[in-house]
């Protein structure tokens, strides 16, 4: 059996052992700091009642998934702090880093991607799976964000993967925290990119606004915060070129004019009205509840074709391979170091964790892309792969699947930037391919 490094102890563990493993170092790290937390709020002193008729003037309310709210106030004599009394975005990042609520997700015992290689192995004919490292679900709950949150969910997926795999990124994504931010943390850190002016067109469009709202939020929403922490976030557009929209066109200060879209998916991003109570009614899909719509006018407009999709499985295969790997005959299931992709069409999104090519007998080629969908549950999902029956319509998605106009990834390479490429990265652009 393969065997791999931890990325906290650098201790080797099988591949089936090593998620459990790295997820103990997670629970370790959120009780000392909660830990940390108890011991500041304790020792912090008693600030005397002051009359305000804003307090967010003179600090900054944090609201817990549980419903409590904390505020940390800051001195006008604070020298950090503006003159108006409102807190530095250097004050923000370092209360909410400690303040932040880590999310919960069910676990997986020996993680849910070392049961999903399980299965891939298992299976009969000649294929060539890639997968990503440890990747850990994270599903929409009923009760937080069923209708509105597959976005967010998404972000946690990528972020898990990254926080277990990439040491330099574990160091800077979230204050260094060394684990995943519930949705409300995670609308906080959104709003902190946009203040520190990453994805200005973006941010105009929320009003600069996302925290406490069940606003949709799309690939240019992912690509701004991971930007924010200096992680290479790029961004692709797939679509016929009937519909391509202009690319960004950067003005003298090297901002995108507020008139212009990051790439074709983002009109339907842009044009929709914010809702702030957009829950599911009682009855409807746990999938159909997260999408806009199941078409639109300009679907009809086209038909579908699957050899234009296979531009769109072409690159993905690429991205996973990193031209490391070719599309021989023989049964293998890779496991590489790239990070999931965040998957968005016209009303939802999905994690890319793999990709599948399947040689069959009549020299054909068969492509499936291996998602995870946060509208399905994990504890179903799980059973399913452990069980090793009815997995593949949780997780597979061929060529033929692919029915929607349009289609954008999120994907994030290596390394993490500085300086001028730090600035460059505040103003959002995409690669367009055409189906």
């Amino acid at each position: 059996m393969r065997s791999s490094p931890c990325p906290f102890c650098r201790l080797t563990f099988p591949a089936s052992q090593l998620q459990r493993h790295a997820n103990d170092h997670l629970e370790e790290e959120e009780l000392r700091r909660d830990m940390e937390l108890a011991r500041e709020i304790a020792i912090a002193p008693t600030s005397p009642p002051k009359t305000l008729n804003n307090p967010v003037e003179h600090g900054m309310l944090f609201e817990t998934s549980s419903g409590k709210t904390y505020e940390r106030s800051s001195s006008r004599s604070d020298e950090s702090s503006n003159c108006s009394g409102e807190m530095s975005i250097d004050e923000k990042v370092f209360h909410l880093a400690r303040l932040q609520i880590r999310s919960t997700f069910y676990r997986v015992e020996d993680g849910l991607m070392a049961l999903l290689r399980n299965c891939l192995e298992s299976e009969l004919g000649n294929s060539t799976c890639i997968l990503s490292g440890s990747v850990i679900h994270f599903q929409s709950i009923e009760s937080e964000d069923v209708g509105w949150g597959c976005g967010w969910r998404n972000i946690q997926m990528l972020s898990s993967h990254l926080v277990m795999q990439r040491q330099e990124a574990r160091q800077v994504l979230f204050g260094g925290s060394g684990f995943i931010p519930d949705i409300p943390s995670l609308q906080r850190w959104l709003e902190i990119a946009w203040e520190r002016d990453f994805d200005t067109v973006g941010s105009q469009h929320f009003n600069h606004k996302i925290y406490g709202t069940t606003n949709w939020i799309g690939t240019t929403e992912c690509a701004a915060l991971f930007r924010s922490f200096g992680l290479r976030a790029r961004i692709v557009d797939f679509g016929p070129k009937e519909i391509k929209s202009p690319y960004p066109q950067k003005n003298s200060q090297g901002k995108r004019k507020a008139d212009e879209v990051c790439g074709p998916i983002d009109k339907f991003l842009l044009r929709r009205e914010p809702r702030d109570q957009d829950i599911s009614q009682p009855g409807s899909s746990r999938h159909d509840s997260c999408n806009l719509a199941d078409s639109t006018e300009s679907d009809k407009c086209f038909t579908r074709n699957d050899k234009g999709r296979q531009v769109l499985v072409d690159w993905v295969w690429n991205y996973f391979s990193d031209n490391k790997f070719t599309k021989s005959g023989s049964h293998d299931v890779i496991v590489t170091d790239k990070a999931p992709l965040y998957f968005q069409h016209d009303g939802h999104s999905r994690t890319i964790v793999g990709i599948q090519v399947k040689h069959q007998l009549n020299g054909m080629r068969q492509y499936n892309l291996l998602i995870l969908d946060p509208t399905h549950k994990t504890a179903a999902l799980e059973r399913s792969l452990k069980e090793n029956v009815g997995w593949q319509k949780f997780i597979k998605r061929g060529v033929h699947t692919l029915k929607k106009l349009q289609y954008q990834l999120c994907h994030i390479d290596p390394g993490i930037a500085h300086a001028e490429e730090l600035e460059q990265l505040k103003t959002l652009d995409s690669i367009f391919l055409e189906f």
